[in-house]
C-alpha cells in the first residue's frame, strides 16, 4: 500500500455536505495515513476534516475508512514531515525540505 505514489482522499464538504476526493501525496505507519498540506490549515481537504472527521482514502485499488485528525504531538509531528519527506525527496530534483518544514501535517486513522 505504501508503495504507491499517490493516495486519493475524499473528504465531506463543509459547506455542501457533498464528497470532495483530491489526489494527495502520503505516507502509511501504523495504522495511520500522514498527509501534508502545503496550504496549512486554509486547504479546503484540511478544512474539511476539522469540521467532519470522517474521511476515506484510497490506495491502489484498497479503499479504508478513518479519521481525520490534526496532529499535535511533537514526537507524531517529527513522524509525520520525515516520513513524507523520506518517500517523495529522491523522487524529486528539486528540495522539498521547506515543504516538509512548512507545511501541515495532518493524520488519518484508519478504523
Amino acid at each position: 500500500m505504501s508503495d504507491e505514489v499517490f493516495g486519493y482522499l475524499t473528504t465531506t464538504g463543509r459547506v455542501t455536505g457533498q464528497p470532495h476526493t483530491i489526489e494527495i501525496w502520503f505516507a502509511a505507519a501504523n495504522g495511520t495515513i500522514y498527509l501534508l498540506s502545503g496550504g496549512g490549515d486554509r486547504a479546503d481537504w484540511v478544512r474539511n476534516l476539522l469540521a467532519n472527521g470522517e474521511a476515506k482514502v484510497r490506495i491502489g485499488s484498497t479503499e479504508r475508512s478513518g479519521r481525520g485528525r490534526a496532529i499535535t504531538a511533537q514526537d507524531e509531528l517529527a513522524i509525520a514531515r520525515q516520513l513524507v519527506f523520506e518517500k517523495y525527496q529522491p523522487r524529486k530534483e528539486n528540495d522539498l525540505s521547506n515543504w516538509r518544514d512548512t507545511a501541515l501535517p495532518v493524520a488519518i486513522d484508519l478504523t
